[in-house]
């Protein structure tokens, strides 16, 4: 492929902040995007006619018979803006000749929220600012913990939890940390352990793994039950990790102090939509939103300008690779 051509890319489920930095990247990479705000469906997978490639959003999950429509319409590869696949059936769209691949962006975006999230769980910043709200500016009865002071376990150690270490450090706690796979840096101060070991240990965890299917409700009744007293839970990876049931019960019983929540099983069509004038079908993210000491955000925390940017720009770089290696073959 020359830099005179143009390629075709069919972009799905695109918000106007990314359809604006599409365009703008688009050009210069020598590409033609067509965007929809709509999420990728079997009903719409003629918009991708002409394209090798499409780009889709992780918001909606794509079906089997998504798959096969894109695969009529000539679809050789999909990049999810995403860096999980849960959303996918990988090795089905392989099966019928579709290669899916992720993006990678900047670590620090969730890193930093996850921080933010462990800081507002130890200091019940939800509970304060409830009160703030109403006027009410008495001391809580539940005083702040101070990270120095605590354990705190990483499961995960990719590059969001390595960089999610990174910033643990400067505070001066306890760290432990648990991965599957091959432990790539552990770094100094960090002990790696069994997982059921870390978790008796920590007084917070954080969540950094992939979801699959090993890994859905990793933290369930059981390992929910081996926590330490008093602990906090915060997760900016994937909703389905944690069994919510056993959850919300663990923090009406008074085990758990906290939880600080990016994401929760059932939200596909609640997050990212408006649901003020709606009734909520989620029992689960209803009992957890009363809870004076469960903080929930709508799985934001990947959501900054400079991440954005390295996702689009990622999404398309990825697209032209596939592209480049099909042409030469």
């Amino acid at each position: 492929m020359t830099h005179s051509e143009t390629t075709r890319i069919t972009i799905y489920g695109c918000g106007p902040d990314e359809a604006a930095l599409f365009r703008e990247l688009a050009p210069g990479l020598g590409v033609q995007p067509a965007i929809t705000d709509a999420p990728v469906s079997e009903a719409n997978a003629e918009l991708a006619i002409g394209s090798r490639c499409v780009s889709i959003g992780h918001k909606t999950p794509v079906t089997h018979a998504t798959l096969r429509a894109l695969g009529r319409a000539g679809v050789g590869y999909i990049s999810t803006r995403s860096i999980g696949y849960n959303h996918i059936d990988v090795e089905y769209a392989d099966s019928i000749g579709i290669l899916v691949e992720n993006v990678s962006y900047s670590p620090d975006s969730v890193a930093d929220y996850t921080l933010m999230l462990m800081l507002m769980a130890v200091r019940d910043a939800k509970a304060v600012i409830r009160r703030t709200d109403m006027h009410d500016y008495r001391l809580s009865e539940t005083r702040g913990r101070e990270l120095r002071d605590l354990t705190v376990g990483v499961i995960g150690t990719g590059r969001i939890g390595a960089a999610v270490i990174d910033r643990l450090r400067g505070f001066g706690c306890r760290i432990l940390a648990h991965d599957k796979g091959p432990v790539g840096r552990p770094g100094a101060g960090v002990e790696f352990l069994p997982l059921d070991e870390l978790l008796r240990r920590s007084d917070l965890v954080t969540l950094h793994t992939p979801l699959t299917a090993q890994t859905h409700h990793l933290l369930d009744r059981q390992r929910l039950a081996q926590l330490k007293n008093g602990a906090l839970i915060v997760n900016t990876a994937r909703g389905a990790l944690i069994d919510t049931e056993a959850l919300v019960q663990q923090l009406e019983n008074g085990r758990l102090s906290g939880v600080a929540l990016d994401v929760i099983e059932g939200e596909d069509g609640v997050f990212y939509a408006d649901c003020r004038n709606e009734p909520l079908e989620s029992k689960g993210l209803l009992r957890l939103q009363e809870l004076p000491n469960a903080l929930i955000s709508p799985h934001t925390a990947y959501y900054t300008d400079h991440a954005l940017r390295d996702t689009v720009e990622n999404s398309l770089t990825n697209c032209l690779s596939f592209v480049s290696r099909n042409h030469r073959g």
